[in-house]
């Protein structure tokens, strides 16, 4: 006849709780029928399980042996059942991922045209923000994962799996002043007016930081952008005399028109873009593929990672 799977739960759920009752309370079914499933086991395996006494159930010697064993196969059985659901419900399911403006076209439009092309009835819900709000987002688990720049140091509530290495640059328009000087440096530019993101954006804390290094006050900020629409103000750039940040892929696109960087090694940031998702989260298994069609975007255009960013192990689920 072979063993039953609700047997060996209800084997497993006495030798926890000890008593048939308790047992069969927690998994909500008569106690005959726990009392039934323990004889239909002991008849199948040959040797009694438990010692029965007004204490409770007592394991046997052997079947305590035998209850380690089973209830390794039996986790592992329900999890090969939850991740076969949770397949089937992920290919046809919603995910839900956030994206900086800068990596939207970069990472995420290739890797979901791709999953599209495998997974057509996946459905994809987007966050277009920069990075703050995507890690706030992300932490309230109102998505499942964020492509954006890496913190240097990655938060412990956070995993993060590298992408690609990119780098931020300092710029003007074109014929500014500050080009024209003949060797320029920071402290040339305590005086200028700045365009930047808000003061929670890691661009905004890198300039900060780079003036503070050099003992020079915060930049003046003129313009400050809370959302999305930074891409849309280069044209601010180009046609005054403010200074901003901006990727360095974006010089070579139609958004550099008439930026230039300023020639300062001080005025270059390099960084790591990757995929944060939250610790200790279970990933369905299309943000698992999304990840990795991530992965081959990344090695199929984009800069080396660099060293130092520990990798998002999915095995874990997060």
């Amino acid at each position: 006849m072979g063993v039953r799977l609700d047997d060996i739960d209800y084997f497993l759920a006495v030798a926890h709780h000890g008593k048939v009752r308790a047992a069969a309370a927690a998994l909500n079914v008569s106690q005959p029928a726990i009392t039934q499933g323990l004889q239909r086991l002991e008849k199948e395996l040959g040797f009694p399980l438990f010692e029965r006494s007004s204490r409770g159930m007592q394991l046997t010697a052997v079947a305590a042996q035998f209850r380690e064993r089973t209830s390794t196969l039996r986790a592992s059985l329900g999890d090969a059942i939850k991740e076969a659901a949770d397949t089937h419900l992920g290919e046809l399911g919603l995910l839900r991922v956030g994206v900086s403006p800068l990596y939207a076209q970069r990472l995420f439009v290739p890797a979901t045209v791709a999953l599209h092309r495998q997974r057509p009835a996946a459905r994809l819900r987007l966050m277009l923000h920069l990075n703050d709000a995507l890690v706030a987002a992300l932490r309230l688990g109102d998505i499942d994962l964020s492509i954006n720049a890496l913190p240097g140091v990655v938060p412990a509530d956070l995993q993060a799996l590298p992408l690609m290495d990119d780098a931020l640059v300092l710029v003007v328009r074109e014929h500014h002043p500050l080009l024209a000087r003949r060797r320029l440096r920071l402290a040339d530019l305590s005086d200028a007016q700045w365009i930047l993101p808000g003061p929670a954006v890691a661009a905004r804390r890198n300039v900060e930081g780079r003036l503070a290094e050099a003992g020079l006050p915060p930049p003046r900020v003129t313009v400050e952008v809370s959302n999305t629409a930074g891409g849309q103000l280069n044209r601010l750039i180009a046609q005054s005399d403010l200074v901003s940040i901006m990727s360095e892929a974006q010089l070579d696109t139609s958004l550099g028109e008439g930026l230039a960087p300023l020639p300062m090694a001080d005025a270059r940031f390099t960084r790591t873009i990757g995929a944060l998702t939250r610790k200790g989260a279970t990933l369905p298994p299309l943000a698992h593929r999304f990840l990795e069609l991530l992965e081959e975007t990344a090695r199929a255009g984009a800069q080396p990672v660099r060293r130092g960013h520990a990798r998002l192990r999915r095995s874990t689920g997060a």
